[in-house]
C-alpha cells in the first residue's frame, strides 16, 4: 500500500489546508448537435441508479451517459465541502436525472487518515445510499471538523503505535462519525466493521494512489469531465462547464 498513511497520522491539526483541485489540463468542446434527454428503463429513475465502477468510485446516473463526469473529493476539505452542500443535489437532480449526464465521486485521501476514516464509513452502506450520505456528510462537515481540531497532542502521539484501521476507528471516534453513521441507518458494529476492513482501506489508499500516478490530482475537488480535467472547484464554476458541454 503506497498511499503514505503513516506520514498522514500527525495531519489532523491542518485539515483545513491542501484544499483546490490546481490547473485544468484541457478544454471541453461543445458538441456539434444538442444532446438529447436520454430515457432510464422502464421503472427507474437515473438520479438512483447508483453502481460502483472498475476504479472504485461510486457513480450515479445513465452509465452511458454522454458527458460522463468524475469528482476526486475529500469528506475533510472545505472546498468539496462547499460544492457537497451547494451543487451535489442540483447535480443529480437537474444533469443527472435527463440521463445526459453521470456523476462518479472518488475519494481523494489529501488529508490521510482522516479521510480515510470518512470514506470507510461513507462507503459503508454499499450504492444506495452513498450520495444521500455524502451530501449528509458535507452538511455536517464543520462539526466532524471542528472535533477533529480538538483532538489533544498526546492522542494524536498514540497514533503513531497503531496500525491504520486502528487510526481510523480512532479518528472516526473523535469526530462523531460512527454515531453520525448509525442515525442514518448503519449499525455501529457494521460501521466498526467497515473501519477494519483490511480490503477495504487498501482499496481507499489505492484509489488516491491511482489518481496521483495519472498526474491529474494533485488538490481537491477535481473534477474530470471526458476524462479532461476542468477548471473548476465550485458549483458556480462547474454548471457553466457543463451546459457549455451540452448538459
Amino acid at each position: 500500500m503506497k498511499f503514505r498513511l503513516a506520514s498522514a497520522l500527525i495531519v489532523p491539526l491542518a485539515v483545513l489546508a491542501g484544499c483546490g483541485g490546481g490547473d485544468a489540463t484541457g478544454n471541453i468542446s461543445a458538441p456539434a448537435t444538442p444532446i438529447a434527454t436520454v430515457a432510464a428503463p422502464a421503472g427507474k429513475n437515473w438520479s438512483e441508479t447508483v453502481a460502483v465502477t472498475a476504479e472504485g468510485g461510486y457513480r450515479v446516473g445513465n452509465p452511458d451517459a454522454p458527458l460522463k463526469l468524475v469528482e476526486y473529493g475529500s469528506r475533510t476539505c472545505p472546498t468539496c465541502g462547499a460544492f457537497g452542500r451547494e451543487g451535489t443535489m442540483p447535480l443529480i437532480n437537474n444533469y443527472v436525472s435527463t440521463g445526459k449526464v453521470s456523476f462518479e465521486f472518488r475519494d481523494f485521501l489529501v488529508h490521510g487518515a482522516p479521510d480515510l476514516a470518512a470514506a470507510l464509513l461513507g462507503t459503508c452502506g454499499g450504492p444506495q445510499p452513498f450520495f444521500p450520505l455524502l451530501e449528509q456528510m458535507y452538511q455536517n462537515q464543520q462539526s466532524y471538523l471542528d472535533k477533529l481540531q480538538a483532538m489533544s497532542p498526546e492522542m494524536q502521539a498514540k497514533f503513531q503505535t497503531m496500525k491504520p484501521n486502528q487510526v481510523a476507528t480512532a479518528l472516526a471516534e473523535q469526530m462523531g462519525l460512527i454515531e453520525f453513521v448509525k442515525q442514518r441507518g448503519i449499525p455501529e458494529a457494521k460501521a466498526r466493521a467497515c473501519l477494519n476492513d483490511q480490503a477495504k482501506l487498501e482499496a481507499a489508499a489505492k484509489l488516491s494512489d491511482d489518481a496521483s500516478a495519472s498526474g491529474k490530482v494533485t488538490g481537491t475537488p477535481t473534477f474530470i469531465l471526458n476524462d479532461q480535467k476542468v477548471d473548476a472547484v465550485s458549483w458556480s464554476q462547474l454548471e457553466p462547464i457543463l451546459k457549455g458541454a451540452g448538459a
